[in-house]
């Protein structure tokens, strides 16, 4: 098993927000957004509002789990999304840019290539770790971001933690993932259903009902 799939299996800086997620704020795992996947996501309108900039994850978000170019069908609405916030997008990976596993950026530079996407250096990994180093690569507030990223206790949890509007599309499939990853995938929807059933929301992002107000759908029809 590689670092970087050994980095997403085991989350040690995670492990405490996990816990206070399952106790007690359990709205930071909810999305204010799901999607099948993001061709569903009205990227032009999401600028209109006044985001500022898009931070992806890799794996069964823009990618097949570990696979190295963007999966096919979400190709064309990857490149809307760049024509809407040109040189505004980048990816937070657990692994590729992560101190602790691609400490000369090697990997990151790999996948830059590979992607044509920018990918943020930075030290903790998701959902641990504040907006600093997004909020110096954007020049923006966290709060005039979007996170998308198919893992609620880690893609979701980190943005609304720092305050940014968060978009969940479903995984593409979980063929090719770890065992310890596809049960955690399991308990994740469990706790999902159970919570949003008894009507716990997303936190409330200021963004939104401006958004509202003016007329604005954050998805489109296929």
């Amino acid at each position: 098993m590689s670092w970087g799939m050994l980095g997403q299996n085991f989350n040690v800086a995670g492990v405490t927000i996990f816990m206070s997620t399952l106790a007690g704020r359990r709205y930071l795992a909810i999305p204010h957004i799901s999607v099948q996947d993001i061709n569903q996501v009205d990227w032009k309108a999401l600028r209109e509002a006044g985001f500022k900039g898009c931070v992806f994850d890799k794996d069964n978000t823009l990618t097949l789990p570990y696979a190295a170019a963007v999966h096919a069908p979400v190709l064309r609405s990857l490149e809307e999304c760049k024509a809407a916030f040109p040189e505004r997008v980048v990816m937070l990976s657990n692994s590729a840019g992560l101190e602790q596993f691609d400490p000369d950026g090697s990997k990151a530079e790999a996948l830059e290539k590979q992607l044509n996407i920018p990918v943020l250096r930075h030290k903790s990994k998701k959902p641990g770790g504040g907006p600093e180093a997004l909020e110096a690569f954007f020049e923006c507030e966290a709060r005039q971001l979007i996170m998308i990223g198919d893992r609620y206790f880690t893609d979701v949890v980190y943005g609304n933690r720092n305050g940014m509007l968060t978009i969940r599309p479903a995984p593409f499939t979980t063929e090719g993932e770890s065992t310890v990853i596809k049960t955690v995938r399991m308990f994740e929807d469990h706790k999902i259903r159970r919570w949003t059933g008894r009507g716990i929301q997303a936190p409330v992002h200021n963004m939104l009902p401006n958004s509202e107000a003016l007329g604005i759908d954050w998805t489109k029809d296929e």
